[in-house]
């Protein structure tokens, strides 16, 4: 700062005394803020969902908590005005309520939930609450779970995404000591994590619902196939869906546009056909003349792909190609209201951005900007409104207004302000073959410039995705995880690997076939910056993950010995142990080949198995019992793989967990357990 040389002396040293309260005051503030902890899971609060009422004066959307004296999560609906001066609860109760929706004319808002009865049994329903007060009542009664749902536009009837048939797989009824039934398997894709094991009746039909007269009518039954994203056509008259009618649709990527008249008995109508094995997204123009779709890469890159826009007539014929060149991956596109362009998500270098592309064809314009990471968004009644996230706060909803974010809910603002986060910075490192990574650095709450300190490589799991500026809590809460891990006095790294999202179609595709050697590089090359540029203490540094995170967990210790303590979450050490026990098997036999074709390959990828003799690192391993994404046996191959040549490791299995914790208790214990197991190898 600047002084003038004609201020009085007496002004000069009021100045001079004001800024030292300021600075005092300050970092009082800080000083009485605390610094983040396990217990912090319980407090957060994770919003999602927005749904905005038809008028555009309301948003509704979900709030996820953890309920720690009954050890559940539990989810309620919430909304917030377009000023955000009135925020409401709008349901309560033990049962969790969920999908929030307008009705078409606004009077009711709609959300699923189980109920359950004396006998705790109950399916998944559709609620209404009357916007002009009472209880919320329940509106459908159908004998299947309700996975998913959309009122048609004149409001009259609900197109509804029915569950499969449950198989028995439970240890039958107890009371009269009755057996389950077995269960008889002989589809190619046979298990799904949460689901269980598969069979033809686990697939999802659709059907449609009358509001006036609560009949059902049957749109889709062949049990052959999943027809899913049922939406419907501006005029009510029409309902797109997606399916694969192909001869086996487990053995494909193959997602099929249908067009079907709203009743019973019609017949569906191909209008498109693409490849799409990370999920599909239909959408009908306002005038009902075209329909948009994404489409992903061929099997073969299934895991890394990257979603293309198109558009098609809802009558068929030649799709077209928008946003062609834009290199990254389309998320939740949109027709605007005046069906003149599409907007979507995409991931960008560690940031989600809302883009707008012409239908007529043209450039991508972006129309958000900053570090604030977009995650869903929902326009109405000439309103957008978003869930968005920094490194500072959670998702929160927002305002989108001319490319600009007004905060309108506050669910997290509590206990915010009661600690203090460490700051998120994003470096660059260059790995030994020249690719160039890009990460994010978490810093202790309290860093002093000049000081080493322990460092923690903290890697995300897909490996299709990326670590981004958003504190999330939600189930796989990386970034919380960080900020509890830097509250510690650690230094983490999240590092975008190759196979990542948000670099484009390459730099995901360039692991294809080829697991661990090139992450191994990139993540490698993130620690010797963080030691080159003095922030890191080479002898105090530790390795973990979960998902992919834990496969290269494995992949790490087993190529660099310098970890001194290494956590492996629901990780592989041995794939070709893995063929055939977990749900990955259309992308083993389309990426990789089968191991009698190709087990050289399969010898090379189980490299951290059959080369555990190399690891010299102490491991925690984690799993849940019940995860069939990646099972328990790939956790406890490496663990006793461990044990076997004498390093220090320690296994822990969370029963009834998938591959994904639900249960809160559980969560807390696992960040105490990560903590223990840092301090104990890196603090010493």
């Amino acid at each position: 700062m600047q002084i003038s040389k004609s201020l009085p002396y007496r002004s000069l040293t009021l100045c001079l005394a004001i800024i030292a309260a300021l600075i005092s005051a300050t970092n009082a503030v800080a000083q009485s803020k605390r610094h983040l902890g396990p217990d912090d899971f319980y407090r957060m609060r994770e919003v999602g969902d927005p749904q905005l009422s038809p008028d555009g004066k309301w948003i509704a959307y979900t709030v996820t908590t953890m309920n720690r004296e009954l050890d559940r999560l539990e989810t309620q609906i919430w909304t917030v005005d377009w000023e955000g001066t009135q925020s409401l609860q709008m349901t309560y109760g033990p049962e969790s309520a969920s999908f929030p929706k307008w009705s078409p004319d606004g009077k009711y808002l709609s959300f699923l939930s189980s109920h359950k009865d004396e006998k705790g049994e109950g399916k998944t329903q559709i609620w209404l609450l009357d916007r002009r007060g009472g209880e919320a009542q329940p509106l459908t009664d159908v004998k299947r779970d309700i996975e998913s749902y959309s009122w048609s536009p004149d409001g009259k009837k609900i197109v509804l995404q029915l569950s499969g048939e449950e198989e028995a797989t439970t240890d039958g009824d107890k009371k009269t000591n009755k057996a389950p039934k077995p269960i008889v398997i002989d589809r190619y894709q046979f298990k799904q994590d949460i689901e269980g094991y598969l069979t033809d009746s686990s697939r999802s039909q659709i059907s449609i619902f009358d509001v006036a007269d609560k009949k059902l009518e049957v749109l889709t039954s062949d049990r052959r196939y999943d027809d899913q994203d049922a939406t419907w056509s501006p005029d009510s008259s029409k309902i797109a869906f997606v399916s694969d009618r192909t001869s086996d649709p487990d053995q494909t990527s193959i997602e099929e546009i249908y067009v079907v008249d709203a009743k019973a008995g019609a017949t569906p109508q191909k209008i498109a056909s693409c490849d799409s094995p990370s999920g599909q997204r239909i959408r009908w123009s306002p005038d009902g003349k075209s329909i948009l779709y994404m489409e992903g890469f061929e099997l073969k890159y299934g895991a890394y792909s990257q979603n293309s826009l198109r558009v098609v007539s809802s009558s068929g014929g030649t799709p077209k190609k928008l946003a062609e060149k834009l290199d990254r991956g389309i998320i939740a596109p949109e027709f605007t209201a005046d069906g003149q362009a599409i907007t979507f998500a995409f991931d960008d270098d560690r940031r989600v951005y809302i883009g707008r592309v012409p239908v007529s064809g043209g450039e991508v314009e972006r129309i958000t900007h900053g570090d604030a990471v977009i995650e869903q968004r929902t326009s109405a009644g000439g309103h957008t409104a978003v869930t968005a996230a920094t490194d500072s706060a959670p998702s929160e909803v927002f305002a989108l207004e001319s490319g600009k974010l007004r905060k309108l809910s506050s669910q997290n603002d509590a206990w915010l302000s009661e600690v203090q986060l460490g700051a998120v910075e994003d470096f660059s490192a260059k790995a030994k073959d020249g690719n160039e990574v890009h990460g994010l650095m978490t810093k202790p709450p309290d860093y002093q410039a000049g000081k080493k300190y322990p460092l923690i490589l903290w890697m995300h799991g897909g490996p299709d995705m990326q670590d981004d500026h958003a504190l999330l809590f939600d189930l796989y809460p990386l970034a919380v995880e960080r900020q509890m891990f830097a509250a510690q006095g650690y230094v983490v790294l999240a590092v975008n690997y190759r196979g990542g999202s948000g670099r484009g179609a390459a730099y995901t595709k360039a692991i294809a076939a080829d697991w661990g050697q090139k992450e191994v590089l990139d993540v490698t090359a993130a620690v010797d910056y963080a030691i080159s540029s003095g922030v890191a203490d080479p002898n105090k540094l530790g390795v973990g993950g979960w998902s992919y995170g834990g496969m290269m967990t494995d992949f790490t210790i087993a190529s660099d010995p310098r970890f001194k303590a290494a956590m492996a979450g629901a990780g592989i050490g041995n794939e070709l142990g893995m063929y055939g026990s977990d749900q990955y098997i259309r992308q083993y036999n389309n990426e990789i080949g089968p191991p009698w074709k190709n087990l050289d390959t399969w010898i090379k990828i189980s490299y951290p198995f059959y080369h555990a003799d190399r690891i010299k690192t102490p491991t925690l391993f984690m799993v849940g019992r019940s995860d069939f994404n990646v099972p328990l046996v790939g956790t406890e191959q490496m663990y006793q793989a461990l044990r076997t040549i004498g390093i220090p490791t320690q296994l822990v299995i969370y029963p009834d967990q998938f591959h994904i914790f639900t249960r809160p208790s559980y969560v807390h214990d696992r960040m105490e357990r990560y903590l223990a197991w840092w301090d104990k190898y890196l603090k010493q």
